[in-house]
């Protein structure tokens, strides 16, 4: 844990650093302080019973950096922006222009961000449309009768909040530390962890002492576990043959090549929640039908889809153990690695260049990310796990929260290390 803040404390003694850690406190402070300007016409009594007793809107919250269970002006969040990216990734895949622009330097990047905020606004509109219906749809309603200048008011105010956040997220990208809009989703999930807290305590039954013990020797597990997978890699060695140039030996050498266990990262899980929320959403949806028999059928999804039956946990595995698979492809293509490789006069040892090449590094793939969907799939079901286990319900550990916190502390740490090993450089340079 020293050696984590041990960046930090040597970046504060460095005025641009500490200029760049100011500047993103700054944003976060501004952030967390939006996320708390209510919009007009919500029962906020109401809403706050709603999120207590729907673990799924909990999901939301997360990747909305804590502002959906408020429903302040920054409702959305970050999600519309989230899945605007996610969109683009997959459309690299369905054409091939953008993934040349995607390769093209900063330029290709700039263009690409550009698509995403330009995407996220009418996924923005979309997303605020339907929270506004689903919140409508409850009983009693949580958002009031409105009119129709109110609606729509309340809709760009939601859309306009999105961008805010968007553009918070790009500055702290820019003028800060680390990624920003990795650090937003943080600092809404360590925002509200004193709230969940003060709720553990209000509450008679979670005062079991083993219980408790249980439940804190399960969060030391799970951040150690998270934070080793996070960071581990199987190494293939790469020999590079020596080559004569002008009478003299040229290259040589051994180098390796680093492939990550967890090489998908969240995404496999937000892809997951995004259709295992479905049925639940549109459950909810159908059980204010006036049919009778779309209503039982409402009844049933939400029922069969409630995030403590057996139904939920096994379909929300799965789908992140087949989205980790889908996402690690588009990501990670062994025939570019392996005419790289061969390209710069390297092999594997005991591999032959080209084809076996690539077939060996797909093997190897494919076994280490079975690994790592293992890994994804009980982190996105641990809620229920630590629920069965401890009896604890409103502090259960929330397995993708604590990934995201992990993981953000750790890049944060790096991109500090990369700052403070790069002006130890310029000065060894300057003398």
């Amino acid at each position: 844990m020293a050696s984590i803040f041990q960046p930090l404390i040597q970046a504060f003694k460095i005025p641009d650093l500490r200029k760049k850690i100011l500047f993103t406190l700054g944003a976060l402070v501004v952030f967390r302080f939006a996320a708390h300007i209510p919009l007009p016409g919500v029962d906020n009594q109401a809403l706050k019973q709603l999120f207590a007793a729907n673990q799924l809107l909990g999901l939301l919250d997360i990747f909305s950096g804590g502002t959906l269970a408020n429903f302040s002006i920054l409702a959305l969040g970050l999600n519309p922006y989230i899945n605007a990216s996610i969109i683009l990734q997959l459309l690299m895949m369905v054409f091939p222009k953008l993934e040349e622009l995607s390769k093209e330097g900063a330029y290709g990047r700039e263009q690409i961000n550009q698509y995403t905020r330009l995407l996220t606004v009418p996924l923005a509109v979309v997303q605020s449309i339907g929270i506004i219906t689903i919140l409508r749809q409850q009983t009693p309603p949580i958002i009031n009768n409105l009119d129709v200048v109110s609606l729509v008011a309340m809709i760009l105010t939601m859309t306009a909040g999105t961008i805010v956040v968007m553009w918070l997220g790009e500055l702290i990208t820019e003028y800060g530390i680390g990624n920003g809009i990795s650090l937003l989703i943080f600092a809404g999930i360590v925002g509200r962890l004193p709230i969940t807290f003060f709720q553990t305590l209000s509450v008679a039954e979670t005062f079991d002492p083993m219980n408790l013990i249980v439940f804190v020797a399960m969060s030391i597990m799970v951040v150690a576990g998270i934070a080793y997978v996070n960071e581990a890699t199987r190494q293939i060695p790469i020999s590079y043959a020596r080559r004569i140039r002008s009478g003299k030996n040229v290259g040589g050498g051994n180098s390796y090549l680093p492939l990550r266990v967890n090489q998908a990262g969240v995404i496999p899980i937000i892809f997951a929640v995004s259709l295992v929320l479905l049925p639940s959403f549109a459950g909810q949806y159908l059980q204010g039908a006036n049919n009778a028999k779309l209503a039982d059928l409402g009844h049933s999804l939400v029922t069969i889809f409630n995030p403590d039956q057996l139904a939920y946990n096994l379909s929300y595995f799965l789908l992140v153990m087949i989205f980790t698979y889908f996402y690690t492809a588009v990501t990670f293509n062994p025939e570019k690695i392996a005419d790289e490789i061969k390209k710069h006069g390297g092999f594997i040892p005991g591999i032959r260049p080209g084809k076996p090449t690539s077939a060996y590094l797909n093997r190897i793939l494919s076994r280490i990310t079975l690994a790592g969907a293992v890994f994804l799939g009980l982190i996105a079901i641990l809620p229920s796990l630590a629920r069965g286990l401890t009896s604890v319900s409103t502090m259960a550990i929330g397995g993708t929260g604590i990934l995201i916190v992990v993981s953000v502390i750790l890049e944060t740490s790096k991109s500090l290390q990369a700052q403070l090993v790069m002006r130890n450089y310029d000065e060894f340079i300057d003398r």
